[in-house]
């Protein structure tokens, strides 16, 4: 079955892309999402986060200590990749076993991370997509979505490569400035890939 993974920046509208495929039947895995979950679920994952950053990393209700984490994190680019070096292989896990339960008459399926090329995991698809949108009004979409600063919102951009870093990498360009049709641009790409053209 053919793998296409989705990413783009903070207030791309990277989501909103992937629910438009999956209004045209495609299973869609969400990674970020799935992380979240994970974070709980995966006993490797939660034995290795106690093992590397202490018992505190979780609630005595078993939950994600998120301030902690944040805290050692942030600005630590040591810890950052330790997380990292957890995480991703549990979210990798995870994609294993939800692939396992997507029809087998499903044409293709859409992997969407935040940190598809950073992760390296868009070495396990067939193609990539990136989605991308000016600064300007990535900005506004996840202030106005978040209720967070520009300068918050700046600091979590400078921990992932820019789109100017990525496009190389990507085998697939969505622009989601409104100045062309979204759908029609999914459309374009669904059919694409029905027919294999690439």
């Amino acid at each position: 079955m053919l793998k296409i993974g989705i990413t783009g920046g903070i207030g791309s509208g990277k989501t909103t892309v992937c629910r438009v495929f999956e209004t045209l039947g495609i299973p869609v895995f969400y990674a970020d999402t799935s992380a979240k979950e994970i974070m709980v679920k995966d006993e490797i994952l939660v034995k290795g986060m106690k093992e590397t950053f202490g018992a505190e990393s979780y609630t005595e209700a078993g939950e994600l200590n998120r301030p902690y984490i944040s805290g050692l994190v942030f600005n630590d680019q040591r810890q950052l990749d330790q997380l990292n070096a957890l995480v991703h292989p549990a979210v990798f896990r995870a994609f294993d076993n939800w692939l396992s339960t997507v029809p087998s008459n499903a044409p293709y399926i859409l992997k969407e991370a935040a940190l598809l090329f950073e992760s390296g995991s868009y070495r396990m698809c067939d193609r990539s997509i990136l989605v991308t949108a000016p600064l300007k009004l990535k900005l506004e979409r996840v202030t106005g979505r978040d209720h967070t600063t520009e300068a918050q919102v700046l600091a979590r951009m400078d921990k992932q490569l820019s789109d100017e870093q990525k496009m190389p990498m990507a085998d697939d360009h969505i622009t989601n400035d409104g100045s062309e049709s979204l759908i029609l641009q999914v459309l374009a790409l669904h059919q694409k890939y029905l027919d294999k053209k690439f």
